[in-house]
């Protein structure tokens, strides 16, 4: 059998090998009696296939198409440590200068990246740039750029830079990542291991993988293209040489490609491309206003439903676009415009990939009929206005800066558990905030037993000293409560 395939894929490239075009046969019939000449047929030129059989040959004409938009993303910061008067030395940095003093590190990133708009706009993931400060651009061709980041997006694991000068650049067309079937063949591009550009070939060998752990949008293409460390931020490549996602994670415990690697939807891309043109720092999405729960056997069982499949609305907000389309507690959404929805994280990635300002039409289960609600597309409000402070003075929290808490930040932020108090958004490096171990997306809820609010309140307790401090915060759904001495 093994054999029969080998042989049945060499044949065409045998047959094409065989091959001799009229103007070669006309060049070499009439030779003269006891003369040799060689003759070499002009290469012709490739295009990209039209047909499966073309597709044997070679995968050449996809990757020349669509090889120069995949760059190289190079990103770095300096990390200072803690300060040592020492090293403020003159002498010190006489010899050793400003960047290479010692106390000082230089962090990198390394990963991959796919011009899509001839201005120089570059989609990367989030992760390859995330708390870097310099960034650079190198092209297949070799010409290297600075790049300024336009917008990153964490919830999507997905950010957008822009190249400093030039123009005309080699863009990749945007695909539909909802017309992929399981089965079809794709290529990644990237700079794995930082070896440089190389390409690799597979199928589509999962869609819409939920529970991956990878973002907040938990709706990926699973491909066994090989995908390695440096490859994060590159295309995920059709046969028609169009982005279909932008390989992001793979499944591994040894940290290579075992042939299970998650790729970002490019119908997702979109909406990031989209708000960065438009000049917005973040995207705005459509809020649902209601939580959503997966269903398992035994709560489907309650329902009357025949298998565990759909969102069901746990808790509905009164003054949400799902309470104005009519929802409840206790609905199960099943589709959204027509398109399958087996679990939450389905219906969120629909929801996301839509404009804001439309409708969206929900497929709902109620009672055991099917129904449909239509649903407005809109952000979610920030009431309260999020008043961001940056914590100041000797307590523990300076160096974080915090935000009132509001359907927009519980969006922006994957807020979990509570509405209560104050969120953090930002620690400093090195800062009092820093050394406590408080993390972006905490939530502090009272210091020394007064309960936070807003952010004028924790400013107001924590203006001056205290002999200690004790700190109730939430995090990841979980509730602590800490003393510290001040």
């Amino acid at each position: 059998m093994a054999a029969a395939l080998a042989c049945a894929l060499a044949a065409p490239l045998a047959s094409a090998r065989a091959e001799v075009s009229p103007e070669a046969a006309q060049t070499a019939s009439p030779r003269p009696p006891g003369r040799v000449e060689s003759f070499t047929p002009p290469a012709p030129d490739r295009v990209a296939p039209t047909s499966r059989g073309e597709l044997m040959n070679s995968f050449a004409p996809v990757v020349k198409k669509a090889q120069p938009a995949v760059v190289n993303v190079f990103a770095s910061r300096v990390e200072r440590m803690p300060a040592n008067p020492l090293f403020d030395d003159p002498i010190f940095r006489r010899f050793f200068g400003e960047g290479g003093m010692p106390g000082r590190n230089m962090a990198q990133s390394l990963g991959s990246g796919v011009i899509v708009d001839q201005s120089g706009l570059v989609v990367t993931n989030n992760h390859v740039i995330e708390g870097m400060t310099d960034v650079k651009v190198a092209l297949a061709d070799k010409r290297e750029f600075a790049a300024k980041i336009l917008l990153r997006d964490p919830r999507t694991d997905l950010a957008v830079l822009k190249l400093v000068d030039g123009a005309n650049f080699p863009t990749m067309e945007l695909g539909d990542s909802d017309a992929l079937e399981v089965g079809d063949l794709t290529l990644a591009i990237g700079n794995p291991f930082g070896v440089g550009q190389t390409v690799t070939q597979g199928i589509i060998s999962a869609l819409s993988r939920t529970h991956v752990g990878i973002s907040d949008y938990g709706f990926f293409i699973q491909t066994d293209a090989a995908i390695n460390p440096g490859n994060s931020g590159g295309p995920l490549v059709d046969m028609n040489g169009r982005v279909v996602g932008i390989n992001s994670a793979i499944f591994s415990k040894s940290g290579g490609s075992v042939g299970i690697g998650f790729a970002i939807p490019v119908n997702m891309v979109k909406s990031v491309i989209a708000a960065a043109k438009g000049g917005g720092k973040q995207v705005r999405r459509a809020w649902m206003g209601a939580t959503l729960q997966t269903l398992s056997q035994e709560i489907a069982d309650g329902l009357g439903l025949d298998r565990p499949t759909g969102a069901l609305l746990a808790d509905v907000d009164p003054k949400g676009p799902s309470a104005e389309a009519g929802l409840k507690r206790g609905d199960v959404i099943i589709s959204v415009d027509g398109q399958t929805a087996d679990d939450p994280e389905a219906v969120g990635y629909r929801l996301a990939t839509k404009p804001i300002g439309g409708q969206a039409t929900l497929g709902v289960l109620r009672g055991g009929k099917k129904i449909v609600a239509q649903i407005r597309l809109a952000p979610a409000p920030e009431t309260p206005p999020r008043d961001a402070i940056r914590i100041k003075g000797a307590s523990p929290f300076a160096g974080a800066t915090v935000m009132n808490i509001s359907p927009a930040v519980i969006e922006e932020m994957s807020v979990q558990g509570t509405t209560n108090g104050v969120v953090v958004s930002e620690v400093d490096d090195g800062s009092y905030a820093q050394q406590l171990n408080l993390q972006r997306g905490d939530i502090i809820l009272a210091v020394n037993d007064q309960k936070i609010g807003t952010t004028r309140d924790l400013e107001s307790v924590t203006a001056g000293r205290a002999y200690y401090w004790k700190i109730t915060l939430a995090r990841g759904g979980q509730v602590f409560t800490t003393v510290i001495g001040g």
